[in-house]
This record gives structure tokens, sequence and C-alpha cells, in this order.
């Protein structure tokens, strides 16, 4: 098993790409700590890990609260004992509006759940992985951390700050045995849709324009092989780099 042994935190974890890396890392022999602000459905996760042979634990976490982010990666180590793998996974989407349409409130609310939140659990756990001598950070950004053409402007500039974070970050611990990629998926069959709100129709109706040229929708279990390459020993060699999943998509432009 390509993760015996090690203790993984997924955020993001109760439904979609999350769930599919908390299954799959389970599979390969890691403990996870299964992290949502669903914590029904984290909780679901976690027991059927459990049913399944593997070993896990859920944890309510508002990936947007520092003292939640504290909270996921102290028990991690409490749990079991240290913390070997961080996927910083949890995100929501915007409305579609461009920037002449954007509000402080939706800027303010993404940027804290999707970049701060991504910073501060790397922090947390930085001090863990300089100790040990190693540790793999594996972010989830988007083709829109790269493309303006995939959504409104706050999601867009969130996803792009990401990219910045799992870069800096790749470069300025190299040396020190940690790695920290990002994987940029495109089209992929998720409920993150669920957390948009009064949609603007000016900026969703030019994404269209890009969207008309997807290949095929992907699925969670794909991002997720991808996440367990980026956590695995085969990467070991790969750092600060960005993945995209996507089918193709971001290849025609």
């Amino acid at each position: 098993m390509r993760l015996d042994g090690k203790v993984a935190v997924v955020t993001g974890a109760a439904s979609g790409m999350g769930k599919a890396i908390a299954e799959l890392y389970a599979k390969e022999g890691a403990k996870v700590v299964v992290s949502d602000l669903n914590i029904d459905g984290a909780e679901t996760v976690a027991a059927g890990i459990r049913t399944n042979g593997g070993t896990a634990i859920a944890v309510k976490t508002n990936v947007a609260d520092l003292n939640d982010i504290n909270a996921m990666i102290d028990l991690a180590v409490t749990e079991y004992g240290t913390l070997d793998i961080l996927v910083n996974n949890a995100g929501i989407m915007d409305n579609m509006a461009a920037v002449g349409d954007v509000n402080d409130e939706k800027w303010d609310l993404i940027f804290d759940v999707n970049t701060k939140g991504v910073m501060r659990a790397i922090r947390k756990a930085i001090p863990i992985f300089l100790e040990k001598g190693k540790g793999v950070i594996v972010n989830t950004a988007s083709t829109g951390g790269f493309s303006g053409a995939h959504a409104g402007v706050a999601y867009t500039a969130s996803k792009h700050a990401v990219i910045g974070i799992t870069k800096n970050t790749g470069f300025m611990y190299a040396q020190q045995g940690i790695r920290c990629n990002a994987i940029a998926p495109g089209a992929t069959m998720t409920n993150i849709a669920s957390t948009m709100t009064n949609v603007s129709e000016f900026g969703a109706s030019r994404t269209k324009v890009t969207q008309g040229v997807i290949p095929r929708v992907g699925q969670a279990e794909e991002i997720a092989q991808v996440a367990l390459f980026l956590a695995s020993d085969e990467s070991s060699f790969v750092n600060g780099a960005v993945l995209a999943a996507d089918g193709g998509w971001t290849a025609g432009f």
C-alpha cells in the first residue's frame, strides 16, 4: 500500500473529491482525518472507511475559522501521533460575478475559505513537517487558477492565489523535505455548484464560451488518483507543481 502508516488530513471530505481522496488514501493504508463543515457527512465517510477495514475519524471544520483549522491539525497529532499529508481540498464557488458586480462580502468569504484556509492549514502543519524532516501538502486549485474564463472574479483570484501559495511553499521548503503541489481539476462531478447563490447572468454567460469545449466531465475518483500520486513517494521529485486534471480541456487554449 502506497500510504501505509501515513497520517493524512483531508478537508472538504464529506463529499465529492475530498470524499474520494479520503477513501482512496485509507484504502492505501493511511490513517485519515475526515474534515468538513458538514459533520454528519464527514462521520458517514469516516464510518464507511472503518467498515471497509480502514482507519479514520471525523472532525467538524470551518476552514474560514482559525481555531477550527488549528483544532483539526491538533486532532491528527493527538489521535494518530503525527501528520504526514495535508490535503487542502475544501472550497466554495462564487456567483460568477465579474469585477464590476462583485461585492466585498462575497469576495471576503471566497478568500477566507479558498485561500486563507489553505494558508492557515499549511502554516499549522509546517512545524510538524520541519520536525519530522518531511511532509506532503496537496492543494486543490482549479483550472480557474490559471484561466480567467471558468468562474467569477472572486473564485478565479482565490484559486490563482492557491497556485501562488503552492509554488512558493514548494520552493521555500524544498531543501527541508517538504513537498507542496496542487491539482487543477477541470469540470468534475461534485456538489460545489450547490454553494452558488444569486448567480450573475452576465458572468455565467461569459464562462459558457469555454464550457462549450469541455471534452467530458471528470469523476471525483479520477481526481483522487492524482492526489494519491502526489501524496506518495512515486512523486518524490515533483514539488511546486500544478497538475491539470481536466481531460485535455485547457490544452485547447
